[in-house]
């Protein structure tokens, strides 16, 4: 298991796994004030948590299934990065795709944080590719 080192703000809650098995962590909205989100509409949403990602790693946030099923509220960007050399608060950006008005509460599970190695690569630039049987075709071009 890799450690990840987290500074918190008063009243920030420890990312937590729902499960034994669980691969994202659940983190926690820390506010002063509800945040209403009306539908179409996103918000920038603290976190309180600083981390320390270690070198070859980043954290993928992803959005909760629950929220996404129930309310149509995900992630605007999904999965976002958190990059090992960010030391800024983390804040989860959250978008409203369902049709009623849906409110962020303090301390409501509103996403979720996967830790997952890194691989850089290194870009070389050719003036042909190899062709493939599929070649430029895109988009549902598989049929599925």
């Amino acid at each position: 298991m890799n450690k990840i080192t987290i500074k918190y703000k008063k009243g920030a809650r420890k990312p937590s796994y729902a499960t034994v098995e669980a691969a994202g962590a659940d983190v926690y909205a820390l506010l002063d004030k509800e945040i209403l989100l009306k539908p179409g509409k996103r918000a920038l949403v603290p976190t309180g948590l600083f981390m320390e990602i270690p070198p070859g790693y980043e954290i993928q946030v992803r959005p909760r299934s629950g929220l996404a099923y129930k309310n149509g509220v995900t992630l605007v960007n999904s999965p976002g990065t958190i990059d090992s050399d960010y030391r800024g608060e983390i804040k989860i950006l959250l978008i409203n795709l369902g049709e009623e008005d849906f409110t962020i509460k303090d301390g409501m599970r509103i996403a979720q944080l996967v830790v997952a190695p890194l691989i850089q690569a290194r870009f070389e630039e050719v003036l042909i590719i190899d062709s493939t049987e599929r070649g430029d075709k895109g988009f549902g071009s598989s049929g599925q």
